[in-house]
C-alpha cells in the first residue's frame, strides 16, 4: 500500500452485488467516507477485502488498481465484436477551448463553451464567412434570441441551450421577413463558428486516441475489426489510426478521388497463401472500420456529380454535417446517414458484442433509443458507459441506469478519454 496516500477506512458500499463501484475523496455521509467514483460490478465482500492489506483500509492507488481490475474483467470476454461510440466528449481536454499562441482552436470544447464563443464572434455584428470569404452583417446572439423568442440568455446556465436555439432560428428563417438577409446570416455564420471550433488536429500530447486504439486493437479477434463509431465532425481518429499505420474503412472507395459507397463497410483486406493442399486467406492486421454518423469535416458534395466525396479538411467549403438541432432524428434519414445509422444499428444487433461508450451524454435521442434497444434485444451485448459525469439527470441516460439495475450486461465507468480511461482499460503511462 503506498505510505504517501491517504489512507481511506474501508467505506460504506462494501456489499455484494452492488450496483455502482464508487470512488473516493474526502466528503462524508453519516459519518462515512462517500466515493463518487464508480463503475458497476459484480463482487463479493470478501473478494474486495482481499484486495485490501486485510483491515479493509485502500489508498487511492490501491482502489486505482482495484478500479483497472473489474473492467479488465468486465472487456476481456473473448468478444467477437468490438464497437466503439465516440461523442464530443471526447475531443475535450479542459471543458474550455485550448487555443495555440496565433488563437487558433487546438482541441474540442462543450456545446455550452461553443455557445460563448459564438457570442464573442457575434458581438460585432459583423462576421467574416470562410466558404465565401466575405464579411456579412449579423446579428448578436442576444438579438437573434429575441426574434426566435427563445426565453433564457447565455447566463441563465444549464437553461441555455445552443440547440434549442439553432432549432429555432431553422424553423424561424422561413417566415422571416424583415431583414430575412440578416437573419440568415446569422445562421450561417453560426455554422461557420462551429465548422472553425472543430478544426483542430490530433496533437498526441493532448489526446489519447492512439493509446486507445493500441489497447483496442488487441482485443479484436483475427478476421475480425474494431468498429469505431462517432458523432464528432473532427478527424482526430482519422489523424491517430494514420501516425499508427492503422488502415481506416470510412464508407469512402479506395480511389484517387474517394468517394462514399457504405458497401465499404463489409470488406475485408485479405491476401493469399499458397499451400500445398489448399489456400489460406491472412486478413490484416489493424483495420478499422469508421463509421461518422453526423458527417465529417472532410466530406463535400460534388459539384458536377450526385457523390459525396472525401477530401482534405482545408479544401472543403461546405462539409456534409448535422448541426445541433432538433431536426437531427430527422437528418438521419438522409443520405449519406441513414447508410451509417444502419450499419450502427446492425452492429449493435450482432451476438457476443462489446459495446463502449466515451464522451457520449446520451442527449441525442435517436442515438440514445437505438441504443436502449440494443441492450434490451441483444442479450450478448456488453455496455460500458463511460463519462466525466455518471450522476446524469438526463432521462435517456436514466433509462440506461435502469436497464443496469435490471440486471442488464450494463456498466458505468466515471472516466474521460483523454484524462484516465485507457488507464482503466489497460494503458500504461508510458505508451506514447
Amino acid at each position: 500500500m503506498s505510505e504517501d496516500k491517504e489512507i481511506l477506512k474501508k467505506p460504506f458500499w462494501l456489499s455484494n452485488s452492488v450496483n455502482y463501484f464508487r470512488g473516493y475523496n474526502t466528503k462524508e455521509k453519516n459519518g462515512k467516507e462517500e466515493f463518487n467514483e464508480y463503475i458497476n460490478i459484480f463482487y463479493e465482500n470478501e473478494e474486495v477485502l482481499s484486495k485490501s492489506d486485510g483491515n479493509g483500509e485502500f489508498s487511492e492507488k490501491d482502489f486505482g488498481e482495484l478500479i483497472k481490475y473489474e473492467v479488465l474483467k468486465f472487456i476481456n470476454q473473448s468478444f467477437d465484436n468490438i464497437v466503439v461510440l465516440i461523442g464530443a466528449g471526447a475531443s475535450v481536454i479542459d471543458n474550455k477551448f485550448t487555443k495555440d499562441s496565433d488563437g487558433i482552436n487546438i482541441s474540442g470544447a462543450t456545446v455550452a463553451k461553443i455557445a460563448e464563443e459564438v457570442s464573442t464572434q457575434l458581438e460585432s455584428k459583423k462576421y467574416h464567412l470562410k466558404n465565401t470569404n466575405q464579411d456579412i452583417e449579423v446579428f448578436t446572439l442576444d438579438e437573434i434570441i429575441s426574434k426566435i423568442n427563445y426565453k433564457y440568455r447565455l447566463n441563465d446556465g444549464d437553461n441555455f441551450n445552443l440547440e434549442d436555439v439553432i432549432s429555432l432560428i431553422i424553423s424561424y428563417e422561413k417566415f422571416i421577413i424583415d431583414e430575412a438577409e440578416k437573419f440568415s446570416n446569422t445562421k450561417e455564420a453560426i455554422f461557420d463558428i462551429i465548422i472553425k471550433a472543430t478544426s483542430y488536429d490530433y496533437k498526441k500530447d493532448l489526446f489519447k486516441h492512439v493509446r486507445l486504439l493500441k489497447i483496442l486493437s488487441t482485443l479484436v479477434k483475427e478476421n475480425h475489426k474494431l468498429n469505431l463509431v462517432t458523432t464528432n465532425y473532427d478527424t482526430l481518429i482519422e489523424d491517430a489510426a494514420d501516425s499508427m499505420d492503422f488502415t481506416v474503412i470510412d464508407g469512402f472507395s479506395f480511389s484517387p478521388t474517394p468517394k462514399f459507397n457504405s458497401n465499404m463497410f463489409d470488406w475485408n483486406i485479405i491476401k493469399d497463401v499458397p499451400n500445398v493442399k489448399t489456400h489460406q486467406n491472412i486478413y490484416m492486421n489493424n483495420v478499422v472500420n469508421l463509421l461518422k454518423i453526423h458527417g465529417s469535416l472532410t466530406w463535400e458534395w460534388s459539384k458536377t456529380e450526385d457523390n459525396i466525396l472525401r477530401m482534405d479538411k482545408k479544401l472543403v467549403n461546405e462539409p456534409i454535417m448535422v448541426f445541433p438541432s432538433s431536426d437531427k432524428y430527422a437528418q438521419s434519414y438522409l443520405e449519406p446517414y441513414f447508410d451509417l445509422f444502419a450499419k450502427f444499428q446492425e452492429l449493435l444487433k450482432q451476438p457476443n458484442t462489446l459495446f463502449i461508450t466515451t464522451g457520449f451524454s446520451f442527449a441525442d435521442n435517436h442515438i440514445s433509443k437505438m441504443i436502449l434497444s440494443a441492450i434490451k434485444s441483444n442479450n450478448g451485448l456488453a455496455t460500458l458507459v463511460t463519462d466525466f459525469d455518471i450522476d446524469s439527470s438526463n432521462k435517456n441516460w436514466l433509462k440506461v441506469v435502469e436497464k443496469m439495475n435490471e440486471s442488464y450486461r450494463v456498466a458505468f465507468l466515471k472516466s474521460t478519454l483523454n484524462n484516465d480511461l485507457t488507464d482503466f482499460l489497460g494503458g500504461t503511462l508510458d505508451e506514447d
